[in-house]
Parts: C-alpha cells; structure tokens; sequence
C-alpha cells in the first residue's frame, strides 16, 4: 500500500497519548523536543495531577503541541493523527526512550517500501528475566507480523486512514491494528531498539505480568469482549499489586 505521492525525507508525526505522567513527563518533553519531525503532539487523556500544567508549559515555550481528548489510549492516538497531515504517522508510549536515530530508522525504511512497522525493545532493568522478555518480544515481532505499543508503531497515513485508524477497544488497540493491517501492507520489524519503561513489570511482579499479557492476547484472539476482558485484566492487576 505505499503512497506514491509521498517523497523523502517522508514527514514524520509522532504522537504521544498521555494521562497522569506527571512523573515522567519532564525527561519526556526534553526527549521530544529532540526529534528530527515536523509535528510531535501530546494528546492528554483527562489528567488529574499536574500533566496539563506542565504541557501547558511545554506548549507555549517550543514547537510540541498539545491536544485533549476523551480518555483511552485508541482515542487519544485517533485525535493526535486527525490534528495533523504529516504522511508518516508514529504512537510512542511516553514511557518509550525515542531517539532522533529512530526517525531516520523509520524513514529509511518506508523509503525502501514498508508501509507499517515497529522497533526491537528492550526493558529498562538490568534484571536478566526483563531482558529476556524484550528479546522475546523483538523475536516475536521479526517472525511474524505482531507488534505491541511500547514498540513505538508507525504507519503511513494512507494506511492508517484506510484501516479507520485504532478501533476504540478497552484493550488490545495495537493489536488490533496490526492484525488488521496485515494482510493488505509490507511490514518490518527495524533493527534499531527502543527502551520502555520496566515499571509494570516490576509492580506487578514479573511471572504474573508474562502470564496476564499471554493470557490477554490469546483473549483478544479468540475474540472475547473488550470490555469484558478489561475487567478481567484490571481485577488481575489489583489482586497482584503487592
């Protein structure tokens, strides 16, 4: 599905839906800032600490923009992609280090074709368990077509646009726009690794965590509601909060 009418160095938007990372959003912003794109937009989700004050902040001093929107990630990511025209279009997760060499990765690779793709990962814990759950995920994603959001996703617009964008699921959105794109475009997994945060796998234990993300992809291949099956991972998550 390439886009014939797109020419190098292919524009690249990323978009960032965020909610509550006060804590984080500081080495975010510098991260951001960084990148060699021409739009980056931050769209909040509805925050209840000090995310809005601080994007504020960010917005009025440089180029970031900053948007609202209704909560939930497939929403938020959905606003960010309608505010802009870029023809590449990348969802990073504000806990995923992106760096300025990852969007040369990116647009190499639809240079050479790609419609869609992702990163390798790499957690960021020196635990041997956590590396080994990143070489996992990486695997996964160069045998088959699969990728998940902390892998920084991207997609050129026509795609993304002919697909109808992420449906607005409780859970799984990535998921299911990969599973969707699958069968009518070129995906790659690239070489270069992105870092994401450990801190889910380390709240929540790490054998629990493998345990629920299998049980919820498997769930979400068999097609079980949505909605349902967030209830289901929420009530998993609290019973193994320590």
């Amino acid at each position: 599905m390439t886009d014939q009418h797109t020419s190098p160095p292919y524009p690249v938007a990323v978009i960032v839906p965020v909610r509550n990372e006060q804590a984080i959003l500081p080495r975010l912003l510098v991260q951001l800032a960084r990148l060699p794109v021409t739009t980056c937009l931050l769209v909040d989700g509805g925050s209840e600490d000090n995310t809005p004050s601080l994007l504020s902040e960010a917005s009025a001093r440089g180029p970031l923009r900053v948007l609202t929107a209704p909560r939930g990630r497939a929403r938020q990511m959905n606003a960010g992609a309608a505010a802009c025209d870029d023809p590449i279009l990348l969802f990073l997760h504000a806990d995923t280090v992106l760096l300025p060499e990852h969007i040369a990765q990116v647009q190499k690779a639809i240079a050479q074709g790609a419609d869609f793709g992702c990163f390798r990962v790499r957690l960021d814990s020196c635990d041997p368990r956590m590396r080994l759950i990143g070489s996992l995920i990486s695997l996964r994603s160069r045998l088959m077509t699969s990728a998940t959001g902390d892998q920084a996703i991207f997609m050129r617009r026509t795609l993304f646009q002919a697909l109808g964008g992420y449906r607005p699921l409780a859970l799984c959105e990535d998921l299911d726009l990969i599973t969707r794109a699958a069968p009518r475009a070129r995906f790659v997994c690239l070489d270069a690794e992105v870092v994401t945060s450990a801190r889910r796998w380390q709240h929540h234990g790490v054998l629990p965590t493998i345990l629920l993300m299998w049980f919820v992809r498997l769930a979400c291949h068999l097609g079980v509601d949505p909605q349902r099956l967030q209830r289901l991972y929420h009530d998993a998550r609290e019973r193994s909060t320590p």
